[in-house]
């Protein structure tokens, strides 16, 4: 039987090491989209999708400093951020006032059924431990309208690979990260009641030393 506990300890661990790196990660990365055309694209193909099924509002989860909800509400979509870091929020609030930033989990979104019209996890469910992500990828599914969008970005590897961090930026941490294929993803999506509509990898740019997947799917009708 699994350890209650243990299905936390990743989220504890986020929220803490997060918020220990907050501002210098803020000014290291404060617009990880730019420059960076393809994942712009596919940002704009998610927003059109959603805004031609739904009304309802994006959740942004895993939103850190906020640039990703800034550029969907420039996209003429309703939109809000979720970061499990309380510093991140407060950050993000203070460099995009107009918009709402929550702190919360994936893993448990306080929404009801059937209320998000899409959710963008751009590079945060490499902090999820696999035998998590089906549940986590449930929760998408439990509180997105039918055909509600989902758009994912993550580091790929060939088989998957674990990273542990104990520094970064100066700060002492203890952060997880899961490297894992597009196809391992896709599967963990499927498994929770996706469809899978895309599925893109894209070679490493600049200094970057994994190859970048992106799946965008939606909840079926």
């Amino acid at each position: 039987m699994t350890d209650p506990s243990a299905a936390t300890d990743f989220i504890r661990a986020a929220s803490t090491s997060y918020d220990a790196i907050a501002p210098a990660y803020t000014a290291r990365h404060p617009d990880s989209l730019a420059g960076h055309p393809l994942e712009l694209a596919l940002l704009a193909a998610f927003a059109e999708q959603v805004r031609a099924n739904s009304t309802a509002p994006v959740g942004d989860l895993g939103s850190g400093p906020g640039h990703v909800t800034a550029r969907l509400y420039e996209l003429k979509v309703p939109v809000f951020g979720v970061d499990v870091s309380p510093r991140m929020v407060a950050l993000a609030r203070e460099a995009h006032p107009h918009l709402r930033f929550h702190v919360g989990t994936m893993t448990g979104l306080d929404l009801p059924d059937g209320t998000l019209g899409g959710i963008t996890a751009l590079y945060s469910v490499i902090h999820v431990p696999t035998e998590q992500l089906t549940a986590v990828f449930s929760e998408f599914h439990r509180v997105l309208v039918p055909g509600g969008q989902v758009l994912l970005s993550f580091q790929t590897a060939p088989a998957e690979e674990l990273m542990h961090l104990t520094e970064r930026f100066g700060e002492e941490i203890s952060l997880h990260y899961w490297f894992r294929s597009a196809e391992a993803v896709a599967d963990h999506l499927r498994e929770a009641g996706f469809r899978i509509q895309a599925r893109v990898v894209r070679e490493p740019a600049g200094d970057e030393k994994y190859p970048r997947g992106f799946l965008l799917a939606h909840r079926p009708r």
